[in-house]
């Protein structure tokens, strides 16, 4: 361990932070992905239109529609998606909409592919998931069950941030996980949108990283490290705050990408309409 700080050894739920590790598992299943397919695979995307094309399109591939989904249906996570497709006509919410349909989309494709049901895909039982608890088991090095329900339904995967920091480092190291390290790394704002904490740390760094709800997120530096974030309150933003804060601290950030981070470093705080501060770092890592 490079550094750490806090309780690096209290059990959460790892949230979509997991999706890399749950696209690889799906890849290497058959499910045949493009890198760009790939990205969404791993994303909680914020459903503009370039999203759900996508998502239409690894289903469509697969020989499947919307209705393979069992992600619940939903309104996209981006306000300005949102107010698009209801510009559009959209009146109720749907399941490709969802920010986790491209991971469902993936599974899909990986139960096709391998000859599984696609009607108990999200079973903790089913193959694929057994696989997905035996990638994330090995790659923390950490029993990841039991394993809890999601919100998109799928199993959730407990962790810790020792645990996490482990499996982006691989994810930044490993062969085996370089499809979905490549394709995150090409199009960050597939996994995410512009503007998010993990998008931006992708786009300004040479490597990936992954924010799951409940204030998890995670980071792999090409060829380097990885680092794990967990905000005890929930907050992602104050994730995205530490993350930034730390890799500052290991002097993985050149003054360029410093200066690209300010806005996730330093998130605007807003009261009665206007600007009344910033979020602010304390961290200090204990650095061995």
């Amino acid at each position: 361990m490079i550094g750490s700080s806090g309780d690096v050894d209290r059990p959460f739920y790892i949230r979509s932070s997991a999706k890399p590790f749950q696209a690889t598992v799906s890849q290497e299943a058959g499910a045949d992905l493009t890198p760009l397919e790939m990205a969404v695979a791993c994303a909680s995307h914020r459903g503009f239109p370039v999203h759900i094309a996508v998502v239409s399109s690894m289903l469509g591939v697969a020989g499947l529609d919307e209705s393979a989904l069992q992600c619940p249906p939903s309104w996209p996570l981006a306000s300005e998606a949102s107010r698009l497709v209801v510009r559009q006509g959209g009146s109720e919410p749907r399941r490709v909409w969802h920010n986790c349909s491209g991971k469902h989309a993936g599974f899909l494709r990986a139960c096709v592919a391998a000859g599984w049901p696609t009607g108990s895909y999200l079973s903790p039982d089913h193959p694929l998931q057994r696989r997905v608890v035996a990638l994330v088991s090995e790659m923390g090095e950490y029993q990841v069950e039991p394993v809890g329900v999601d919100g998109c339904g799928a199993p959730v995967l407990r962790t810790t941030v020792r645990a996490m920091a482990l499996m982006f480092a691989k994810l930044a190291t490993e062969r085996r996980l370089e499809h979905a390290r490549a394709a995150m790394h090409r199009y960050p704002a597939m996994i995410a949108a512009n503007g998010e904490g993990d998008t931006e740390i992708a786009i300004a760094l040479d490597g990936v990283a992954k924010g799951g709800a409940a204030g998890c997120v995670g980071v792999g530096l090409r060829d380097r490290l990885g680092l794990a974030v967990k905000s005890w309150d929930g907050l992602g933003a104050v994730a995205n705050v530490g993350a930034v804060a730390a890799l500052d601290q290991i002097g993985a950030l050149t003054t360029t990408a410093l200066t690209a981070l300010e806005s996730t470093l330093r998130p605007p705080v807003f009261g009665g309409g206007r600007l009344v501060g910033h979020l602010e770092s304390r961290l200090m890592l204990d650095l061995t």
